[in-house]
Order: C-alpha cells, then structure tokens, then sequence
C-alpha cells in the first residue's frame, strides 16, 4: 500500500497516545522535537489521557494550523455549522453558554478545551465522516491523527479501574489515539500508525492495515469517551521558518 511514511514510537503509557502520536505527525513535518517533552507540555486530563482540542492547541503553539472535524453531538450542535461544514456561529460564545447550563463535569471540560483551541486560532468543522473524507488528505500526503474508541477497533473487552483490567461486563469503553497514514481505495483498507504496543491487532508492530469500515465505526463510537474526531494539522508560517533554521 502506498502510503505516508511516518516514524511513531511506542506510547510510554497507557494514557500518553496523544501527544505520541502528536510527536509523530510533528517529525513528519521535519519538526523534531523530542517526545518527552511533547507528553509534558500537553495538558492532560485527571484520569490520565487528553482530547484533541488539547493536541491541536500545543500545534498551534508550536506554529501550526489546527482543524478538528467533530462527530460529538455532546459538545457540539450540528446546527452550529453550514451546509460545507463549517461553523456558521461564535463557537466560543456557544460553548461558553452551553457550560453555564449543562454541568456534567467532563462536558464542561470538553467545551472548555475547545473553547480555548478555537480562541487559540483552531477551526472546527462538522461532516459526514466517509472514505471520501479520508482519502481528501491521505491522498495528498496530509496524515489524519484521529481519536476512536479503541475498544471497538480491537473488538477488545471493556476495561474496569486505574489499572485498565479487561472486564466485559463491569468494564467501560476506552478512548485511543491513532494516526491514519494511508489508504487503499481498491481493498478499502486504512493503514494505521498506533502507538499502543503490543496491540491486538498487530501485537508487534506498530504499523497495520485494517478495513476502512472498522475505523470509521471505532472514530464515531468514540463520542462515549468524548473522541470521535479528526485532527489536520497543516505547518503554518512559523513552523516553516524553525525548519529552515533547522536545516542552515
């Protein structure tokens, strides 16, 4: 499968996927930066783990442009954007109204963190999450960092407690990070960065081609761990300049 070619490392935890594949799509950008240093400047969530909104503002930070296609309907109203996706309201001011009705601690926490990534400069769309979506970027060499619900990925059992005990029937979905590196349109497969190793679907590599079907399902499933979202990132004009510092 032609595909991007992109370096990931294992993730050192179990809550760092994130800024470890936020790494990756960084050295893919020629833009090294060592991943110690990634997980400890991105905010992290009490329980371990962060949201997408989080990565993308670390980006924007280091010079990137930042978008997030949304498929959370607790966060997010699909009549907040237009017919192309994009939003057609202050999205700050709406989340910030939503947070001063719903007090649901993690949504306050998901509405404040993309209040922040959309002050910061992020964008957010909203739309049909399909191949065509997929192959939009991945054709052109743009790698997709995407949250989803691991548990549907791995068709794994739910996990119960701090320690991440597999437990079908106490257990609770879980949130993951992957990259999404590469597609084939003919066998309608994905191929897939993960930084969790061993996984269960290449238990010794961190590189696998899985059917398209099953990713988008898993990144749709991932609204129960507030995931279900894409994440572009696109160098912007100070990233570009560090990495011709850089090279001289």
């Amino acid at each position: 499968m032609d595909g991007i070619h992109l370096s990931i490392h294992a993730q050192p935890s179990d809550t760092t996927c994130g800024p470890t594949c936020l790494q990756a799509v960084y050295d893919y950008y020629d833009d090294h930066v060592d991943l110690d240093t990634v997980i400890a400047e991105t905010p992290a969530l009490d329980e371990g783990g962060t949201l997408a909104p989080m990565l993308g503002r670390h980006a924007i930070e280091r010079g990137y442009e930042a978008l997030v296609y949304t498929f959370n309907l607790a966060v997010f109203d699909p009549t907040w954007f237009g017919s192309h996706g994009d939003s057609r309201v202050d999205l700050a001011e709406k989340l910030r109204l939503q947070n001063t009705i719903k007090k649901d601690a993690r949504l306050q926490f998901a509405c404040d963190a993309y209040r922040n990534f959309v002050l910061a400069g992020g964008k957010v769309r909203m739309a049909d999450l399909n191949r065509e979506l997929l192959r939009r970027y991945l054709g052109r060499g743009i790698p997709i960092l995407t949250g989803l619900s691991s548990t549907f990925l791995y068709r794994s059992a739910r996990e119960y407690g701090a320690d991440c005990e597999s437990d079908d029937v106490r257990g609770h979905p879980v949130g993951h990070f992957v990259v999404l590196c590469g597609y084939d349109r003919i066998r309608k497969l994905v191929q897939v960065a993960d930084p969790y190793l061993p996984n269960p679907v290449a238990p010794e590599e961190n590189y696998y081609v899985i059917a398209v079907d099953r990713v988008l399902s898993a990144i749709l499933l991932g609204t129960l761990t507030y995931d279900a979202n894409l994440l572009i990132l696109s160098p912007g004009r100070k990233t570009r300049q560090r990495r011709a510092d850089h090279v001289d």
